[in-house]
């Protein structure tokens, strides 16, 4: 009590002095009392830069309209199953006439709630990480830079919709989507249940998924991305990437969007998916759809392209082998699957070829566990694809030309024009010998695209089971 009061005595003793000073002196200020429950914070400085460029943007990235995609499935695609073996067979693939390497994830795959086997690779665990079943970052860098020494570009796979349940992201329970009670949830209506859908109305988490493809460009040298699931992100995220990739000007991006709508187009996109063409393809040769279809999906997708876009044109890739078989199922046979793929690849758009479609391997091939290709299988019929590419490099009326349509029962048949450059296809879409009337228009002398014989056409064309005659002026 005693040293209490003594306290109290100095206190009054300091503040009556304290006082005093403080009522002298110029009498031009007022001070007022110190609040001592403000606390004065800075906020949060943003520390984040760019990481360094590694290796040298390639300069020979193909304009949109020449672009041949090959899909690369890690898992299936050799027997080591990470990126020495796609490297391996580099050479393989450019004797396709492929000048644009798209590969499957690269990340780190989700443990929980995962789907399947090795679990799914678009469950991303860590979108700044290699998969190390794959190898590690020196081996994709190695990878990039051999096929650029091939001149083919390569881009990566991106799932901006949704992560696996153990990324990190997770921690930031505000960045993904919730249930009414508060708990992080799967995408809407799809049953992907092994990831958690991200929530595009946070800021901070679209400028770390920004970031983090940037991350890639700069790291890997990649040379764009095909995007996943599109239409499940607001059009103005991809604006706003897309332009800030865009900021690169050293750069010649690919940007391919797994998804429909126009305005992908406007958000920066080269190229959207042609779901509604796969549809009718698949229906002519399993005989539910008239062969004239395919002509009207071609219409209506191309009603949906923007001025210098094109849509993505495939008899088969990652998603249609695991839910409908391989091609030579799909098609009835080898000669199905190759009849298959020149319309694909001829009547408007990009082609691509998925991993171990060029050798017609039987394989339903998953995405969820390790089944390599045999890649000795049908050599007749990597020939093939080769020939149908090559005619495809060399004729700007196949890339870009006015299409006009001769319709048949039996037959998908079609002239492509651009200048001088004159093309016929002739396709049986049918399992048996069907003859083809010949328009007048195109009767006459033609030089066989694939053969270099000549041809004439005179009234009638008979036309073996799937059948395709490729034609040049």
């Amino acid at each position: 009590m005693k040293n209490y009061n003594l306290k109290l005595q100095m206190n009054t003793l300091v503040i009556t002095l304290l006082s005093a000073v403080l009522s002298t002196g110029c009498g031009k200020k007022t001070v007022a009392p110190l609040k001592t429950d403000t606390v004065v914070t800075k906020p949060p400085t943003d520390t984040y830069k760019d990481p360094a460029a590694y290796g040298t943007p390639f300069d020979k990235v193909p304009d949109t309209k020449d672009i041949v995609m090959y899909e690369v499935n890690l898992r299936s695609f050799s027997a080591s199953h990470d990126f020495k073996g796609v490297q391996a067979r580099l050479d393989s693939i450019k004797a396709l006439g492929v000048n644009t390497i798209w590969l499957m994830p690269t990340y780190p795959v989700g443990v929980l709630k995962s789907a399947g086997g090795l679990g799914s690779p678009y469950a991303v665990k860590d979108y700044n990480g290699v998969n190390s079943e794959f190898g590690t970052l020196d081996d994709l860098r190695t990878l990039v830079a051999e096929a650029h020494n091939r001149n083919m570009a390569v881009i990566l796979d991106w799932v901006a919709d949704h992560t696996s349940w153990d990324n990190a992201w997770i921690n930031n329970k505000s960045w993904y989507k919730q249930d009414g009670a508060g708990n992080i949830i799967s995408p809407p209506g799809t049953g992907w249940n092994d990831v958690a859908a991200l929530d595009y109305t946070n800021s901070a988490m679209r400028t770390a998924m920004i970031r983090a493809m940037k991350f890639w460009v700069l790291t890997a040298n990649v040379d764009g991305y095909r995007c996943d699931a599109v239409d499940f992100v607001p059009d103005d995220f991809w604006k706003q990437t897309l332009d800030t990739l865009g900021k690169f000007s050293n750069r010649k991006m690919i940007l391919l969007a797994e998804g429909v709508k126009q305005s992908m187009f406007s958000s920066g996109f080269q190229m959207t998916y042609a779901f509604d063409f796969y549809s009718t393809l698949k229906g002519v040769f399993a005989g539910t759809q008239a062969p004239s279809a395919l002509f009207t999906s071609n219409n209506n997708e191309n009603a949906t392209v923007s001025p210098g876009g094109f849509k993505l044109r495939y008899s088969t890739n990652h998603d249609v082998t695991s839910s409908d078989g391989a091609t030579v199922k799909i098609y009835n046979g080898k000669q199905g699957a190759l009849a298959a793929y020149v319309l694909a690849a001829y009547m408007n758009g990009v082609p691509l070829l998925y991993t171990g479609q060029e050798v017609g391997s039987p394989k339903q091939v998953s995405i969820f566990n390790d089944d390599p290709i045999d890649w000795t299988t049908n050599p007749d019929m990597t020939a093939a694809y080769k020939k149908i590419l090559a005619f495809r490099a060399a004729h700007e009326a196949i890339k870009t030309g006015a299409l006009t349509p001769y319709n048949d029962t039996n037959v998908i048949a079609f002239e492509k024009k651009s200048g001088t450059d004159d093309v016929l296809i002739l396709v049986n879409a049918k399992n048996s010998v069907n003859d083809f009337a010949v328009p007048a228009a195109v009767q006459g002398a033609w030089t066989n695209g694939m053969t270099t014989a000549s041809a004439t056409l005179g009234a009638k064309v008979t036309l073996q089971p799937y059948e395709y005659l490729v034609l040049k002026k």
